[in-house]
């Protein structure tokens, strides 16, 4: 096995960071009857076991994890599972004859795919390698990081203001500095396998070798969780301490300003930097937010996931028995909670809620709560557009591109 090439990473495994020009034999793998090896940015590998002919026996049972195939027997999950594989193999190599951006007609009809059907069928490595192999097409290696920045650390403590943010609008949070600066950001620095920006900051005594940069990630992403910067709110099950996704945090539909919509950009570009590099981060968004990242529509069973009384409340409204003196005796407001618990108008045509439009009211209320993070989710897709392909990420489901991002949350046992 000879070894040569960038070796800033250690890649080589020669114990070393220096670049090799020349193939050199690794002597520690001389009679080790290697038969594969896997070369990446970051890594190489070499190995010599080969892909056992018989991969075991079938369980006897379903897991018990799996409850709604309890009834159907192994051998037909097996088979079904040999054809999902086989689909994906199938398709995923075809991906770019079809058209990932566009949508099919009311009849179903056109040249588009439906991806929403398809993202649930298609296995995960499949489509993983598709996306992989843009990816590595694109990525820039002539250089170890991008432009140096200043980050100044000292200064977020000073100008936090009462109401948790550090400056106005957070602009003096460690997000904020860099969100000022990206505009000075070349479109292939974006691109970079590693290190996308190297940091000097401001009064402290660190030489960015890499720890100055992951140090900066990671404190962008703390602020955006504990009110440095005005981008992500808590849960309604949070706020009220109730129901599922009490810790997780939504894209705050209050957020429109201009200087908002390029903090929710340069928020795409961290999400996008993190596919790239595979470096992941801290963030705790509510699967919602993953899903439409991912370019999927949320549904009534989405809203419950965040905000368990909202469905509830409106089925009382839309359900309740009450003659019209007592509706209206009630004053209900035509106005339904956004996700920030802040009252939004639903229409300038009814001031309350009556019996005749309730029903009217239900649609609109649901249909605002469905549709009240778009203009945040497309500023974030662009953001990760500058990054990645995002027109790929319609082949992924809410939880693996929060995979992708984050990393897997399960750890094996053996």
């Amino acid at each position: 096995v000879y070894t040569w090439g960038d070796n800033d990473e250690g890649q080589l495994g020669d114990g070393t960071t220096n670049a090799i020009q020349r193939p050199r034999l690794v002597a520690a793998l001389q009679g080790k009857k290697i038969n594969r090896v896997a070369c990446g940015s970051a890594h190489t590998l070499a190995w010599s076991t080969s892909k056992p002919a018989n991969a075991g026996k079938l369980p006897s049972q379903v897991p018990m994890e799996y409850n709604h195939l309890q009834e159907i027997p192994i051998i037909a999950l097996r088979n079904r599972l040999l054809l999902l594989h086989h689909i994906s193999e199938l398709f995923c190599p075809c991906i770019p004859m079809f058209d990932l951006e566009g949508h099919l007609d009311e009849t179903g009809q056109g040249p588009s795919v439906g991806f929403d059907a398809l993202r649930g069928i298609l296995i995960s490595q499949g489509k993983e390698v598709a996306f992989r192999k843009v990816v590595q097409a694109t990525m820039v290696r002539d250089r170890q990081h991008g432009p140096v920045v200043e980050l100044n650390r000292i200064q977020v403590k000073r100008s936090r203001s009462k109401g948790g943010l550090a400056g106005p609008d957070g602009t003096k949070s460690v997000f904020g500095q860099m969100c000022a600066k990206m505009s000075s950001f070349s479109p292939d620095s974006l691109l970079l396998p590693h290190r996308v920006w190297k940091v000097k900051f401001v009064g402290e005594s660190v030489d960015d070798c890499g720890g100055g940069y992951s140090e900066s990630i990671a404190e962008m992403c703390e602020e955006l969780q504990n009110g440095l910067t005005p981008l992500l709110i808590v849960t309604p099950n949070g706020r009220d301490e109730s129901g599922a996704n009490r810790d997780c945090f939504l894209l705050n539909p209050a957020a429109k300003s201009s200087l908002h919509m390029n903090m929710f950009r340069f928020l795409g570009v961290m999400l996008g930097i993190a596919i790239r590099t595979g470096s992941p981060l801290s963030l705790n968004l509510a699967e919602p937010v993953w899903k439409q990242l991912a370019g999927m529509n949320l549904t009534i069973a989405d809203l419950s996931e965040v905000d368990k009384d909202f469905i509830p409340g409106l089925m009382y409204i839309r359900d309740n028995e009450a003659t019209s003196e007592e509706f209206e005796a009630m004053s209900l407001p035509f106005t339904v909670p956004n996700a920030s618990g802040q009252d939004i108008q639903l229409s300038s045509k009814y001031i309350h809620i009556t019996l005749d439009n309730r029903t009217e009211y239900v649609r609109l209320a649901i249909n605002y709560r469905l549709h009240e993070f778009d203009e945040q989710v497309a500023a974030v897709r662009e953001g990760m557009a500058r990054v990645v392909p995002v027109p790929l990420l319609s082949l992924f489901t809410g939880y693996e591109l929060e995979t992708m991002v984050c990393g897997s949350p399960d750890i094996p046992l053996h």
